[in-house]
């Protein structure tokens, strides 16, 4: 004979006599659950958790029963050439007391329910009908639709996408894309590497989602059919200020075209970033430097009147060279390194940045490759000069020799980036300059 007993506390649980035993009768039964022979505390937190999704889970019922969710849509675009390549599909709740919400509100709360199953179906058809509603308008473009891994899992998924199609005739299966999160992919390789190449023979086509936020294995990548990387918004966002992040962007652009995969960047935000990505290799790209997500009656406008950024369009389709790529992560590495100390004096880091010239990856390519090329280059003793300026400073910022004020480490700071700018400028010349030497090679 063994006990399973159930405890809840007072007045940590708040309730009435009648409420409390309840509570430690539902405690006991998941001892009981548990394995028996144990005791089993209720917790209060878990209990107003459970009540609190089972409410927003009914709310979220009603929505889609009064059709409160709407599709709103980004554009994706070509920064070169200005063409519109399509546009992704993103869920809103238009709640009638809470206004526009965005899915982080709500799709939280139905994720493995199946609720999530019947609202992603939902967002296909209604993406599907207004590709249809566009290319009767005279507008042609591609839908992206984002799609769970707890919908796209499902053992009937192929037949219920192919029923969706089926109904929409007028709409060709190409023009439907499908969005998977790197991780979600990895949850059954088997099923969905299955999946992708059913859905291809359908002509659907498929893009990697968050790309370099998972696992990122090449084997994966070389099992999964995908058509296109889209570079996660995190890397994009941050690589004007940290080469770490711009190395990430370059090698995912990198394997993109090493397996024959388009890739496009999300979270472009400024011009800068379009500026950044083009001599990289990456000319597809959506974000709010571009365009935020709108309601599908505004998209047709928009295309109509939408041009790239000249700074964007100004390359044409000249391919950058590997010199052009030694700046730019050089540019970046030392407004990185600017920006760090200023943190540090700030108190918003515990640490400085390291601070030695040979440490940085453009040190490591001035003592080597652009020794080697460049080093009987007047220029080159100019840029090297600089750079060792630039650090110099670094370390009297970071390390006085007496107390600075505020001022003087402003100073520093504004000269810091007056040298920066001053060794790019060379260091593009020097680059530039054919007469120097053959082109260095990518950098380690």
């Amino acid at each position: 004979v063994s006990a399973s007993m159930g405890v809840t506390l007072y007045p940590q649980d708040r309730a009435d006599a009648e409420k409390l035993i309840r509570h430690a009768d539902q405690a006991m039964y998941q001892a009981k659950q548990a394995g028996k022979n144990r005791y089993h505390l209720f917790d209060v937190a878990e209990d107003v958790a459970v009540k609190t999704r089972r409410e927003s889970l009914a709310r979220i019922r009603r929505a889609m029963d009064q059709r409160e969710f709407v599709l709103y849509y980004q554009p994706k675009v070509n920064m070169r050439t200005g063409e519109v390549v399509g546009a992704e599909a993103l869920i809103r709740w238009q709640h009638p007391d809470r206004g526009l919400l965005l899915p982080a509100d709500f799709l939280p709360v139905i994720g493995n329910h199946p609720i999530s199953l019947e609202l992603g179906e939902w967002v296909i058809e209604t993406a599907l009908c207004q590709i249809a509603e566009w290319r009767s308008a005279g507008l042609d473009i591609p839908v992206s639709v984002n799609v769970g891994a707890s919908q796209l899992l499902q053992s009937d998924f192929g037949e219920r996408l192919g029923a969706l199609l089926a109904a929409h005739p007028e709409v060709p299966p190409g023009h439907l894309e499908l969005e998977i999160l790197e991780t979600d992919a990895l949850e059954d390789m088997a099923q969905v590497s299955e999946l992708l190449h059913t859905c291809r023979n359908m002509g659907v086509s498929f893009s990697l989602d968050d790309f370099g936020t998972g696992y990122s294995s090449l084997t994966y990548l070389k099992r999964l059919s995908v058509g296109q990387l889209k570079i996660d918004q995190t890397f994009v966002r941050d690589m004007l200020d940290d080469a770490d992040d711009l190395a990430i962007v370059e090698g995912v652009v990198g394997l993109a075209e090493a397996f024959r995969r388009r890739v496009i960047a999300e979270g472009v935000e400024t011009v800068a970033h379009g500026e950044l990505l083009l001599p990289l290799g990456c000319e597809l790209a959506q974000g709010f430097g571009i365009a935020r997500p709108m309601p599908p009656a505004e998209l047709p406008d928009w295309v109509a009147g939408w041009r790239p950024d000249a700074a964007w369009s100004s390359g044409g389709g000249r391919v950058p060279s590997r010199g052009e790529l030694v700046a730019l992560f050089a540019e970046v590495e030392h407004r990185q390194l600017a920006r760090a100390i200023e943190a540090y004096l700030a108190g918003e880091r515990s640490a400085p940045p390291p601070l030695d010239a040979p440490q940085c990856r453009f040190g490591h390519w001035e003592e080597q490759e652009g020794r080697q090329h460049y080093g009987a280059h007047p220029d080159y003793s100019s840029v090297r000069e600089l750079h060792h300026r630039i650090h110099q400073m670094a370390n009297r910022l970071v390390e006085p020799e007496e107390p600075r004020s505020e001022d003087d480490v402003r100073a520093g700071l504004e000269e810091m980036h007056a040298l920066r700018g001053e060794m790019i400028r060379k260091l593009r010349a020097l680059l530039n300059d054919e007469e120097a030497g053959p082109a260095p090679s990518r950098q380690e």
